[in-house]
């Protein structure tokens, strides 16, 4: 496994994980070898991986068959996501409309 071992005084280590990566591919090869039938327990162990990274991946392929974060968002996640997009685009226009009373305003006096 990727760990590093590190010194603290007094004489003890600990280990740090790294983070690691994966395709998509191996995902689904991952979530195929326990929906035919290999025990979850054996498959986390063979490949190293963190329960809750494998359990989030079997989640993922049932409920989207994605495993993108975005295609993988609750209703009130993406409704979040898109009123928190229209809140930026109207600050940005709310911005430029400031900007363009002040030169119009210049303008008239």
């Amino acid at each position: 496994m990727c760990r590093l071992e590190e010194n603290i005084p007094g004489g003890i280590f600990m280990s740090k994980r790294t983070r690691r990566t994966f395709s998509q591919e191996f995902k689904q090869q991952i979530v195929n070898l326990y929906l035919a039938g290999k025990p979850r327990v054996e498959i986390i162990r063979e490949y190293e991986l963190t329960a809750s990274a494998f359990d989030k991946w079997v989640k993922q392929s049932k409920t989207s068959g994605s495993f993108k974060e975005k295609d993988n968002l609750t209703p009130e996640q993406k409704e979040l996501l898109e009123l928190r997009k229209r809140n930026q685009q109207l600050e940005m226009e709310n911005d430029i409309l400031k900007q363009a009373a002040l030169i119009f305003g210049r303008r008239d006096k």
